[in-house]
């Protein structure tokens, strides 16, 4: 399962996209998707998953000011960074006051734009819009809730809501006990394995469809890991 945050990169430069594109591929937690008028932007943003979006300021076919209100007005909730030639105290606040997250200078240094993306990404997956996709669930994790296809809700409790958290975040990584237990309770010498072993087994109650053979949180050598 690749957890791969999806980025979608809004701007007429083609050379810009592609370099933009290359380097993020150079990072597994990336994945690019490309778009090169605001048209075509707000439509990819609309039918497709898209974690975060880079948006120039501009474009051939609209401001990216105003794209970036379209985009709030059709329900993106995820981080918008506006990427900018201008440097004006002026066109910040504008950008922001149409709904983007942060605004970056060009040129730009990747690192700090890797830096400024990751920041945005931490502090929406902590918000109350965060959406994940864990097998057929969308899984809202401010809300401690798993909704399946057909609109259904399962509740999570705090725990159950940390461990499925962590577990997605490490993709196709396994994730030992041991690793578990301290990122789940901490340092409390109280809990052992067997309290997770415990969450586990009601966690496969309420999502799988057969909790004695787990298809989405399965157990492998040392620990768990989920799988699409």
């Amino acid at each position: 399962m690749s957890n791969a945050r999806r980025i979608l990169i809004i701007d007429d430069d083609e050379g810009m996209r592609d370099s933009l594109s290359e380097q993020f591929a150079l990072h597994d937690e990336f994945e690019s998707l490309l778009a090169e008028t605001a048209t075509e932007g707000l439509k990819r943003a609309k039918e497709e998953h898209v974690d975060l979006v880079l948006l120039d300021v501009n474009l051939p076919d609209l401001d990216g000011r105003e794209a970036c209100k379209l985009l709030r007005r059709g329900g993106f909730k995820g981080p918008i960074v506006m990427l900018t030639g201008q440097a004006s105290d002026a066109d910040t606040i504008l950008g922001l006051d149409a709904g983007a997250n942060d605004y970056v200078t060009k040129p730009f240094k990747l690192a700090v734009l890797l830096a400024r993306i990751r920041a945005q990404l931490r502090q929406h997956e902590q918000s109350e819009d965060a959406v994940f996709t864990i097998g057929p669930y969308s899984f809202k994790p401010a809300a401690k809730l798993l909704v399946d296809e057909g609109g259904d809700k399962i509740r999570l409790t705090e725990k159950e809501t940390s461990i499925l958290k962590y577990l997605y975040r490490a993709g196709e990584r396994v994730v030992t006990r041991d690793v578990l237990l301290h990122e789940v309770w901490g340092y409390n010498a109280g809990v052992t394995t067997h309290t997770l072993e415990t969450h586990i087994y009601r966690l496969r109650r309420k999502i799988e469809k057969d909790p004695a053979q787990s298809e989405i949180l399965v157990t492998e050598t040392g620990g768990y890991k989920l799988v699409p």
